[in-house]
């Protein structure tokens, strides 16, 4: 028998511990897409629940069913247009009045709503009681208790969805919010006019309806217009005129009144819910913000904590990185060993497994990074960074709610310009996606700890930061540039919320981090293994290029100089004598391939590119690598792998010393770091620029601008040092 299938959506304010629930339900079950016609992420889970197949659906934080951010939009046409078979409104327990003016929007609508108060545990230590079943018996809605970070309470609020789902819809005409008399007088002329003309066909609850257009919301207005055809202008003149009524009657936009006596009904419900005790409670939230958001320190402890993360990203990620880069080793030296010399063994060891196993050696690198984000977002300290940003940003004509996209870069570019969306000023939008790509993301941390363990040994980790703090500085003067220029305005006003803090859930936390891990892993299979293909074809022929050497030669009289050598030691010897008698040996099979690559085609265009790149320090394996990162920043350290014909059991050791053999400083290293930092953005951070400024013309701006900025600050970095010096 055929499971029936459900599909229950979660809804509430930001900060209110959905994604937290959504993750308990769900748990690894669940899938990461874009909602259809833009680009906002959206989160599934498919789960079976006593004989049901239930699809739960993480809907976009929102305040309010009148939208003003794309993500509030998303939310709210997904509840209208979609009409899950309940939504579970997730209520911050310790902020119920905040919460409750998104739940009696909910309550006004034809939809299953079933309150989930949580954080429970929290309101309690803070003094508050709430009687949940009578703000139950006010609203006529199902009401339960959760504690998401501690996973209670998820099994009864599951058990109670499914209940809601198979029962019938309530009547809730007489629990929902009454408004002032000439208010209501307006609705029931409208909801009058919608029953004397029902080939008008109203999309919505025809109450609701009413509320929205006496709001002037634009969204509904435009449905009314799809959906009712030649009757849209009857009610928009209806509307227009009441409207005009009311602000008369009230001296004031009606959307301010209903506003208003909104919160009048729920100031009152919270009157008949909650009680707080006398008995007073150290605010622990408030208490450590007198430190991380004090003026004076907060700044400085922010810096620290980001130096903090790519410092423990590197160092500890050091220790399974060498793992993994033995384990590559051995599994190529014993599928080596098992195929005869052929086109097909160089291609599967020095294109495939080259290619990416030098990438997949980070990431136990990217999942620390990843870990640390998660902890940022999952505490709260997130909230704070952009509140401590504030002041900064105001400089370059934004405000910090900006901060935490440019902040989520870090991790990947690509949703980091989708949560631009919660920004309400275009100008503000588009200007943020346009100085997002200088925030160094997950994809560009390989290159770096490749070329930062390379030349900086132990400082690799304070390097790294610097790179990352070089984009963020720059993203602030690149913001005063174009704020002055290109996208003059005015900031945009703003108030950030700053949740209380929270111990974070282990579970969630490596949730968060393997949700994102997965698109790197994903990138191994994919993008990163056709590259590293494309680029050992490129690198591979012709076969027939003319060597400068006789490498075979100077192989069998390095063999038979040790030979001799090794006949004459003593037995304690021998093994030393073994170990340089292969290094020498290494040393010219890489030569003979790098000359082989140099005579090849990827040869062949790199040259052709090496005199934009030799002002830079960079060579033409690095401008070809460079070249190559434009579809994924990754490719940039497997094309490095491939073209130096990287080998051997420890593979990060032997790119590190074939990059040194190349002839390659500590300066061009950091040229080359400075440049991948601010260049063109990977293929898919375009794709995302080009949706979501629906233009063209800022794409190509984006592309064009970032890369001349690479090459102008690579040029300095690298000309400035030399003359310093430190060539």
């Amino acid at each position: 028998m055929t499971a029936k299938r459900l599909t229950i959506a979660l809804a509430g304010n930001p900060n209110s511990g959905k994604t937290t629930i959504f993750n308990n339900i769900t748990g690894t079950r669940q899938k990461v897409g874009n909602w259809p016609g833009v680009t906002v992420e959206k989160k599934e889970g498919l789960i079976h629940y006593r004989g049901y197949d239930l699809r739960v659906v993480d809907l976009p934080g929102t305040y309010s069913l009148t939208p003003y951010s794309i993500e509030e939009i998303v939310a709210r046409n997904f509840i209208l247009d979609q009409s899950p078979d309940v939504v579970i409104d997730i209520i911050d327990a310790s902020n119920l009045e905040r919460s409750l003016y998104l739940a009696t929007q909910l309550c006004e609508l034809d939809c299953k709503v079933l309150f989930a108060l949580n954080m429970a545990d929290l309101a309690s230590s803070r003094g508050s009681k709430i009687d949940g079943s009578k703000l139950s018996e006010l609203l006529e809605v199902p009401v339960t208790f959760t504690v998401g970070n501690k996973n209670e309470g998820i099994d009864i609020l599951l058990e109670m969805a499914v209940e809601l789902a198979e029962s019938e819809m309530p009547d809730r005409s007489k629990r929902r919010v009454r408004y002032s008399k000439d208010i209501e007088t307006a609705i029931e002329k409208l909801q009058q006019d919608f029953a004397r003309h029902p080939e008008a066909r109203v999309p919505y609850n025809e109450r609701w309806t009413a509320i929205k257009l006496l709001e002037d919301d634009k969204i509904v207005k435009q449905r009314i217009v799809e959906k009712t055809g030649g009757e849209a202008r009857r009610i928009l003149d209806l509307t227009a005129s009441l409207r005009e009524h009311l602000r008369d009657r009230f001296d004031e936009e009606p959307e301010i009144v209903t506003t208003d006596e909104r919160y009048g009904f729920i100031a009152g419900i919270v009157r008949e819910v909650q009680t707080n005790t006398t008995r007073q409670r150290i605010d622990i939230s408030r208490n450590i913000d007198l430190v991380l958001t004090n003026r004076f320190v907060g700044f400085p402890i922010f810096v620290f904590f980001i130096w903090a993360m790519f410092q423990l990203t590197f160092t500890l990620g050091e220790y399974p990185m060498e793992a993994i880069d033995a384990l590559i080793g051995w599994f190529s030296s014993s599928l080596g060993s098992l195929l005869p010399d052929s086109l097909f063994k160089s291609l599967l060891l020095d294109g495939m497994v080259a290619g990416v196993g030098s990438v997949i050696i980070f990431l136990p690198n990217i999942l620390i990074l990843f870990f640390c984000i998660a902890l940022f977002e999952d505490t709260g300290y997130m909230s704070r960074s952009a509140f401590l940003m504030d002041k900064i940003m105001h400089l370059i004509g934004l405000h910090g709610k900006s901060f935490i996209p440019m902040l989520m870069g870090f991790g990947c570019n690509v949703p980091a310009i989708m949560a631009s969306r919660t920004l309400e000023s275009e100008k503000d939008r588009i200007l943020t996606i346009l100085i997002t790509p200088f925030m160094s993301c997950s994809a560009k941390l390989p290159v770096y700890i490749a070329l930062a363990g390379t030349f900086f040994g132990g400082r690799a980790g304070s390097v790294i930061f610097a790179v990352y703090l070089t984009g963020i500085v720059l993203s602030m003067i690149t913001g005063r540039i174009f704020r002055s220029t290109l996208l003059r305005g005015a900031d945009a006003p703003f108030v950030m919320e700053l949740p209380p803090y929270r111990v974070p859930m282990f579970k969630s936390l490596l949730i968060h981090m393997w949700d994102r891990s997965k698109i790197f892993l994903r990138k191994m299979g994919g993008i990163i293994l056709i590259g590293s293909v494309v680029i050992w074809c490129l690198s591979s022929f012709p076969q027939n290029v003319p060597l400068t050497r006789d490498y075979d030669a100077e192989a069998a009289q390095v063999k038979t100089a040790y030979e001799t050598k090794l006949q004459a030691a003593e037995p304690a010897g021998r093994l030393l004598i073994e170990k340089e008698r292969d290094e020498a040996l290494q040393v010219l099979d890489r030569d003979r391939r790098a000359e082989q690559t140099e005579g090849s085609l990827m040869g062949w265009i790199g040259k052709a590119m090496a005199p934009l790149f030799a002002p830079l320090g960079i060579d033409w394996r690095g401008g070809v690598a460079l070249v190559s990162g434009f579809v994924a920043k990754e490719i940039v350290v497997s094309t490095l792998g491939v073209l130096h014909a990287v080998d051997g059991d420890e593979r990060s050791e032997a790119l590190r010393t074939a990059l040194k053999a190349s002839g390659m400083t500590p300066l061009a290293a950091l040229s080359m770091m400075v440049f991948v930092l601010l260049y063109l953005p990977c293929l898919a951070t375009v794709t995302a620029i080009r949706r979501e400024t629906g233009s063209l013309k800022w794409m190509f701006f984006s592309i064009f601008y970032s890369t001349s900025v690479a090459w102008l600050m690579a040029f300095v970095v690298y000309q400035a040092g030399r003359l310093l010096g430190f060539a």
